[in-house]
């Protein structure tokens, strides 16, 4: 990979650069950055995790001049989670050459961003519906800007946001730059790509950077009423730092989490019924570490940029190979080890199946634990870490007490209480949780990988609401497009 001096950035990014720890170019900033710099439209089909927000960030802010007071780039993502992280980043990117990026998202109070819109940002980073409120109330203008992204184009077709997206291009100047960034590439986007960008130049990560290498990726074949059990077992076994379990539906995040604690682990969940604060809330304990366990849908958890995720736990196998590839792209970033777990009943593994086609990646059996297994793996750990902390910490202190002890005791029995005190047994207690629907046999409208690639059925459950009121909001025909912005908004 080339580094970033062999790229002729200025000295405040290089700088900046540096600052965040990046020594070598990741393959889609290799291919993105050159290119966008040039001043040329960019198409880039690329995994979450893999850069690309520094791949668009860098040549705008490279371009963007400074102390002007007006808005030149602007940053279009399909969740506020997204909108958030990408504008944290460019601020990091931006902040030696003095350039700010402000995020406008539904769910905030809207008055306060704009007072922040009069402190003159270089760069927006919004959702649609929260654009669109601004630009109706003429407190944002577009026609200075210069440098436009879509980011995750792809989830914001799957939400329902294309025609806002239009609406939005069209307030931008013709002459802007544009930059479309999409795990897959469906018909929609690429005519969308026909519409708004001229002469794009089209890059691609190879598949097998965008599925994740470095990611260790498992299955289970369960029973539905089995899987709380064996999910509590597997967690005690593996004892994950920081993991995010996936569920299909709101309601099922709300039963897990409940169900963890209850069991006695550190666990929130994540959804779009949660307010602002509330969202803002869970993820700060996760990302701080006083939270061990997530639990998200596809849709909460969507733009979520978080260190450290050791594990990926999908309780309920996604809807389609797309959105597997989404989730386990949590763990195993930019090169670090990760371990991604599928529960999956009988009927599923021809989805399963599927899955492994689009992401050319087997995913390994592996057979579920039993109860004297999981407390064999908890003893394991314990006593790692007892010899961990033999081995690197000063134990002075407890040495006068510690021999008292085994003037009166056997040392074996000591250390077996202590082992017993130390591990968490596994709990035996039934929970029972909503059995969900299983995904349906139907084949449905094709799934397009890529421009290029095979097709794949589209899988959709068979309860009427359950991956539908993730997706759009449950009235979308009904009710017209108007309410459908202001149920669209709740995600943004």
């Amino acid at each position: 990979m080339p580094i970033f001096e062999e790229m002729g950035l200025s000295q405040p990014l290089l700088q900046a650069v540096f600052s965040m720890g990046f020594e070598t170019t990741t393959p889609i900033q290799e291919l993105a950055i050159p290119p966008a710099i040039a001043g040329r439209d960019l198409i880039g089909q690329a995994q979450t995790g893999t850069g690309k927000t520094a791949a668009f960030g860098i040549p705008m802010i490279e371009k963007i001049g400074t102390g002007r007071g007006k808005i030149e780039g602007l940053v279009v993502t399909p969740t506020r989670e997204l909108a958030v992280q990408v504008a944290e980043e460019l601020n990091t990117i931006g902040q030696v050459k003095g350039i700010r990026a402000l995020p406008i998202y539904g769910g905030q109070d809207i008055n306060r961003q704009i007072r922040a819109l009069k402190n003159r940002p270089q760069i927006i980073v919004g959702t649609p519906g929260r654009l669109m409120d601004h630009m109706r109330r003429k407190t944002l203008r577009l026609m200075q800007v210069s440098t436009v992204v879509l980011d995750e184009a792809d989830e914001m077709l799957n939400m329902g946001f294309i025609e806002d997206i239009e609406t939005i291009l069209k307030e931008v100047p013709e002459d802007r730059q544009t930059l479309l960034f999409s795990a897959t590439m469906p018909k929609p986007i690429q005519e969308l790509a026909r519409k708004f960008l001229k002469d794009p130049e089209t890059i691609r990560v190879k598949s097998r950077e965008m599925t994740v290498p470095s990611t260790e990726q498992y299955y289970m074949e369960i029973q539905e009423r089995q899987k709380f059990d064996i999910l509590c077992r597997v967690l005690d076994m593996h004892a994950p730092e920081r993991a995010i379990v996936f569920g299909r539906t709101k309601r099922r995040v709300d039963e897990l989490h409940e169900a963890l604690n209850n069991r006695g682990y550190s666990a929130e969940g994540i959804h779009g019924d949660l307010t602002q604060a509330r969202r803002d809330s869970v993820m700060n304990s996760f990302k701080r570490g006083f939270t061990e366990i997530l639990v998200a849908t596809d849709v909460a958890a969507r733009g979520l940029d978080i260190g450290d995720v050791t594990h990926i736990y999908n309780f309920d196998i996604p809807q389609d190979p797309e959105s597997y590839v989404h989730r386990i792209g949590r763990t195993g970033r930019l090169g670090k080890a990760g371990v991604a777990l599928t529960f999956v009943t009988a009927r599923e593994l021809e989805h399963l199946k599927l899955i492994e086609t689009m992401t050319k990646r087997r995913i390994i059996h592996q057979t579920a634990p039993t109860m004297s297994q999981a407390l064999e793996g908890q003893q394991r750990l314990t006593a790692e870490k007892i010899i961990q902390v033999a081995e690197s910490e000063d134990l002075g202190e407890y040495k006068a007490f510690a021999q008292s002890l085994l003037e009166e005791n056997d040392s074996v029995t000591l250390l077996c209480a202590a082992l017993k005190v130390l591990t968490r047994e596994p709990d035996s207690t039934p929970v029972r949780l909503t059995e969900e629907a299983p995904l349906s046999r139907k084949k449905t409208r094709g799934y397009q990988a890529s421009s290029t690639g095979p097709k794949f059925p589209s899988w959709k459950h068979k309860s009427p609401k359950a991956g539908r009121e993730e997706r759009r909001g449950k009235d979308h025909h009904k009710h017209g497009r108007k309410d459908t912005r202001e149920k669209r908004d709740k995600w943004s």
